[in-house]
């Protein structure tokens, strides 16, 4: 029985080869070059006539973060967004303007609009332990948890952030390990670390003989690069802390042997430079950090250290095992590096698809600086760290004519990919940039199969490959960019990079065609627009669906980019609407970059059901979008207003209410809000499990569903920061299934006294569903949860 008061007082990172760095982290990364002004103007402009094209709210403000301007004029603004104050990871987007300024599209992460409550229900404390929990390794200090938004799923939620510093179990990488907890449920549903690492005239010990720029300081040479932002090169003499920098009195540094500490820097600064140029010459960056800084190099890390890394402002190469092959081979120190290029750029989030699309980005610059720094000892090829000997048996980590090679890689796409580890559903990312370079079959680097009955795949070139991939990157991609996204399918790598190529060679165009072709072959599918060679314009809208009670209005913003050619006046239209409700667009015709609101009124008669409204666009060609219409209720208004539980007080037992044994009680042990019964579940001190539930049917056309109830917890437990016993409140449908979890309540939240909680129940109209409580408690200590005086009032 129930003790009486007095007696009783979801990784997404995981640690894998060749890996990057997100931000800075024991170093600080030289400040970013200053947004064009001009250019955030004029998408400032559009961005306030065009809130939809970016799920935009009132509740959100927006920062320019960087911006890029092309030779036409035409321009290109990364922004961040806050919502409600709070930072929106996965909620930045780019505004895309015509050479004169008008409007020309976005991409954007978002899927829907954000509409969450920023309020916590799981505190800062709680938050900072369950991330030192999840460290493992040597904690030095947990930073204070920041509140924001997780919309790395293109949907909302409310997290925790929690840095946690220290060094990974090896003892000799450093960890900046970030920790994200869910604000409502507590659970941890990610984390990722800044240090992300290669797990597993000088003579370099891979590149052979090369040149390098030195700087002379008095009579001596440093391993200092005046050409490139005075990069240094130095030697942490097998340790962790103090580095220094490379001297030598003739300027001839290292001979091509391990036993020679300049060897390695040799390679590490020639890596530097090369990866710095190539950024430069190829595709107009000026270095790694763009704003023509050079990167510091740290060669002879640890001891047996079987690693490096990049830490978002210098690159750290360990000597291998027995200090006997230092890993500084030129495709890692290109790889490492690339990571913060993509961090500067597009952010990919470093977990699942756009995790995948962050390693691969990586794999395909390391290869592209291997082939344009043409070395004598390490010629170009498409294998990932093949000189580094890290399995031990003289294989690369990764292949990427035909990735599975590895046993663990992606060489196709399917819907295991993005639960796979970043550095094996890079794979589909490497097979699709080696089959658009080379293309399939068998080439001078290896066989490429396609995936499925897929057709063969003609390359392009690496000149030309390595331009799209860079142009989507830069412009294009969004911090959670994937292969496959089906509720925001323009959010993909494959629509993206057809955009880079429509940039840079025309719609149509053979490369453009290639670009298919080369993502079909790994089996990434696409609803491609239509591409022209003359003036043609797309249509957008947002939201893409909304409800309505009959005799209410709807509305959604239609946006238009001009696609190709010149723009022209575009005039909207709209079909497939229900009886009795019409569309009106507020202007009814725009020049393509423009846009238009478009409302839909229905009447009291409207039938209610859902309707595919098909809005068009019309110019030289017809361009359309799809609106899902929900028309609630059948009709007529609200028809039955008024209380709707049964028995909402308890008052006559379990009547109305399927219940656990005891909960539904008049016992003294708890006191009720109101009367003398309440629904007690739990209280017992010993694992245990109570519910209480009531179906409770849903009137339509009505304008506000809203349920309510009185809570009590008291709770014995004494910690500030653990949910040790807890309280769903969820909605089943009729056959059992959870449609959501409305709140869950915990120890966490005892207080004296009962408070009322309230939660609208509107996304239900016309439908019988369950409300159920569960209470779980754990093995000891009581925790009570006492519900009354319940109500699900309509109007």
């Amino acid at each position: 029985m129930k003790r009486p008061l007095a007696a009783v007082s979801a990784a997404l990172l995981t640690s894998g080869l060749l890996t990057c760095v997100a931000t800075a982290a024991h170093a600080a990364a030289p400040p970013a070059p200053a947004p064009d002004a001009s250019a955030a103007a004029r998408a400032a402009t559009v961005l306030q006539a065009n809130p939809g094209a970016v799920q935009g709210s009132s509740a959100e403000s927006y920062q320019v973060q960087s911006t890029r301007v092309d030779a036409s004029g035409a321009a290109h603004t990364r922004y961040t967004r806050t919502y409600q104050g709070l930072r929106v990871y996965g909620g930045d987007f780019v505004i895309h303007t015509a050479p004169n300024g008008t409007y020309a599209g976005s991409s954007v992460g978002l899927a829907a609009p954000l509409t969450l409550l920023t309020t916590a229900k799981v505190s800062a404390d709680a938050a900072k332990k369950t991330a030192r929990a999840g460290f493992t390794g040597k904690a030095e200090t947990v930073g204070a948890p920041e509140l924001f938004v997780d919309a790395s799923s293109g949907k909302g939620r409310l997290a925790w952030e929690t840095v946690v510093s220290g060094w990974q179990p090896d003892g000799q990488t450093p960890s900046r390990l970030h920790v994200i907890t869910d604000a409502t449920s507590g659970a941890t549903v990610g984390s990722y670390d800044e240090i992300e690492s290669v797990t597993g005239s000088g003579q370099g010990i891979y590149t052979g003989t090369v040149s390098i720029d030195t700087t002379l300081s008095g009579s001596t040479y440093q391993m200092i690069d005046p050409v490139r932002g005075n990069g240094r090169t130095c030697d942490m003499n097998n340790g962790t802390s103090s580095c220094t920098t490379f001297t030598d009195a003739d300027n001839a540094w290292g001979t091509g042997t391990n036993s020679n500490r300049q060897s390695a820097g040799v390679d590490a600064h020639f890596g530097a430079a090369k990866t710095f140029d190539y950024f430069k010459n190829v595709h107009g960056r000026n270095g790694i950090f763009g704003n023509g800084s050079g990167v510091p190099s740290r060669v002879h890390y640890g001891n047996n250290y079987v690693n490096a890394f990049w830490d978002g402002a210098q690159m750290t190469y360990g000597d291998g095992s027995s200090n006997s092959r230092p890993l500084v081979a030129l495709d890692v120190a290109g790889h490492e590096m690339s990571h913060g290029v993509t961090e500067a750029l597009a952010g990919l989030v470093y977990s699942g698809e756009s995790g995948g699309l962050n390693e691969s980005t990586s794999d395909i610059f390391g290869n592209m600086v291997e082939f344009y720094a043409a070395a004598p000892s390490d010629p170009g090829d498409y294998q990932v760290g093949e000189k580094i000997n890290i399995n031990g048996n003289n294989t690369p980590l990764r292949y990427m004519y035909n990735p599975s090679l590895d046993g663990s890689s992606d060489s196709c796409w399917s819907t295991s990919t993005k639960n796979k580890d970043v550095h094996y559903s890079s794979g589909v990312g490497n097979h699709f940039y080696f089959n658009l370079a080379e293309g399939t079959g068998s080439t001078s680097y290896g066989a490429s199969p396609v995936c499925g009955s897929a057709p063969a795949v003609t390359g392009i070139g690496r000149t030309k490959a390595e331009k799209i991939w860079y142009r989507a990157l830069d412009v294009y991609f969004t911090s959670n960019t994937s292969y496959v996204n089906t509720s925001n399918p323009a959010n993909t790598a494959r629509a993206y990079s057809l955009r880079a190529a429509t940039d840079l060679y025309g719609s149509c165009s053979t490369e453009y065609k290639a670009v298919q072709a080369a993502w079909t072959a790994v089996n990434v599918a696409g609803n491609d627009a239509t591409c022209s060679t003359g003036n043609d314009f797309s249509v957008s809208l947002s939201p893409t669906a909304g409800s309505v009670n009959p005799g209410s209005a709807v509305s959604t913003t239609v946006s238009t980019a001009t696609t190709s050619g010149s723009a022209q006046t575009v005039t909207f239209s709209a079909s497939g609407l229900p009886s009795g409700a019409s569309a009106a667009f507020s202007p009814t015709s725009v020049t393509s970059g423009g846009s238009s609101t478009l409302t839909i009124s229905t009447s009291s008669s409207t039938p209610p059901g859902t309707y595919s409204v098909t809005v068009n666009g019309a110019g030289s060609v017809t361009r359309s979008a799809t609106y899902t219409l929900t028309v609630n209720g059948s009709g007529g208004g609200c028809t039955s207003p008024g209380q709707k539980l049964a028995n909402p007080g308890f008052e006559s037992g379990s009547t109305g209410w399927t219940a656990s044994s005891g909960v539904i009680t008049s016992s003294s042990g708890q006191a009720a809000h109101g009367g003398s019964y309440k629904a007690w579940l739990d209280g017992y001190g010993s694992t245990h499990t109570d519910t209480l539930a009531q179906s409770v049917a849903l009137p339509a056309g009505c304008s506000s569903y809203t349920l309510s109830f009185w809570l009590h917890i008291d709770s014995a437990e004494t910690t500030s920061s653990t949910a040790y016993d807890k309280l769903n409140v969820q909605v089943l449908n009729s056959g059992g299934t959870v449609l959501a979890t409305l709140a869950t309540y915990s120890n966490l939240n005892k207080a004296s006294g009962y408070s009322q909680k309230s939660f609208s129940l509107a996304g239900y109209a016309g439908q019988t569903v369950t409300l159920k409580f569960t209470g779980t408690e754990d093995s000891s200590l009581q925790t009570s949860f006492v519900v009354d005086d319940t109500a699900v009032n309509v109007s």
